[in-house]
């Protein structure tokens, strides 16, 4: 499935819920279905600096795909690291580097979330296409 797939799916299930206390459910449930993170990617260097909460984000290529593996201690922000890998987990880091991350914004996210949430969200963003540089 492309980004454009991807991201068409991920806004599409969004605009099911009539208020945002049913998408931040939406985005919890999210982070709580990823997998357990491998230990050998919760180490210091994967963790994100600038968010509130601690998130880890760990990659590694498979196939000329890049898998990212992803948790964090607080469930909001677990959820949205997981939309991240739903988008983006999979891709080539080409197919990455060229993804329009900025479509994320089409679901309103940014308005509804608190500003230290949403420095965040373009953090983990920020981190994922880093990795995607690294190993293209």
């Amino acid at each position: 499935m492309s980004f454009n797939d991807r991201i068409e799916d991920l806004l599409e299930d969004m605009s099911l819920f009539d208020d945002w206390t049913e998408k931040y459910e939406f985005i919890i449930s999210l982070g709580r279905k990823l997998p357990a993170m491998p230990e050998q990617y919760r180490k210091p260097g994967n963790l994100i600096k600038g968010c509130q909460s601690r998130v880890w984000v760990g990659t590694e290529l498979v196939d000329g795909k890049m898998i990212i593996h992803a948790d964090s201690d607080s469930l909001i922000t677990k959820g949205l690291i997981a939309l991240f890998i739903r988008l983006l987990s999979g891709l080539t880091p080409a197919e990455i580097q060229t993804a329009e991350l900025k479509r994320l914004d089409e679901c309103g996210l940014k308005e509804h979330l608190a500003s230290t949430r949403a420095n965040a969200l373009s953090t983990m963003a920020a981190t994922i296409l880093k990795a995607a540089a690294a190993l293209a």
